[in-house]
């Protein structure tokens, strides 16, 4: 079971076929930036909270990252899992709307905002690819609105399911960094409704879950159909 784990998420040197994250004009950004925060973040380690003001912009280049805002009435909506590659902190307003916190040992870069700004200004590179990094965000947060409208809990964890496996290369096995409570707070149900759909799912022969972490993909053709 253990190399069947994404190394992405553990301490292990990455396999030797694993691709090296992509080179862009953001990246070349950070690798030379004046800024250096302490690295790494310990499991349950917060990058930065719910209303600090915007200082630095992350980028993940191992573990991974949960994002999410503490509601008036006190309960966590996550809004968002940061993997290798994904940027965090980028906001347009002076103050951060959610709290990034590491869900496994995370290693990241960081820049000063005001730095990569300043970059920016003189750039057309840099500020074309902060531009498409924005845009992605944004198509992220529609689909994860998608995930939301649907009406039934098995539709949700499948488009889950789905939609992670899809960031990691469509894998037969999935290495989850999350809980399962951090899977019910990103799709709006409740952990026991997450863990009785996961269940009900195995029971029909569509995934199998080896663990709470580890869930394998049987199915995914009737997996797809369910979301259409």
């Amino acid at each position: 079971m253990t190399a069947l784990r994404s190394a992405a998420f553990t301490n292990s040197p990455a396999p030797a076929v694993q691709p090296e994250l992509p080179a862009c004009d953001l990246c070349a950004a950070f690798a030379t930036a004046s800024a250096a925060p302490r690295s790494p973040f310990a499991p349950g380690e917060q990058l930065f909270r719910q209303g600090d003001p915007v200082r630095l912009v992350y980028r993940v280049q191992k573990g991974a990252v949960i994002s999410y805002r503490l509601l008036s009435d006190g309960r966590r909506q996550v809004t968002a899992f940061h993997l290798p590659g994904d940027f965090v902190g980028l906001e347009a307003g002076i103050e951060h709307t959610t709290t990034a916190e590491a869900l496994s040992t995370v290693h990241a870069s960081a820049i000063e905002r005001s730095e990569l700004a300043a970059r920016a200004d003189v750039h057309n590179s840099l500020a074309r690819a902060l531009w498409q990094i924005t845009v992605r965000a944004v198509h992220r947060s529609e689909h994860h609105a998608l995930i939301l409208a649907r009406q039934g809990a098995t539709e949700r964890v499948v488009a889950f399911l789905l939609d992670f496996a899809g960031r990691l290369g469509h894998p037969e096995f999935i290495d989850l960094p999350m809980t399962r409570q951090d899977i019910a707070d990103y799709i709006g149900l409740t952990i026991h409704t997450v863990s009785r759909t996961l269940s009900q799912l195995q029971a029909e022969g569509l995934i199998e879950a080896r663990s709470t972490r580890h869930v394998r993909i049987v199915q995914r053709g009737r997996l797809e159909s369910l979301c259409a």
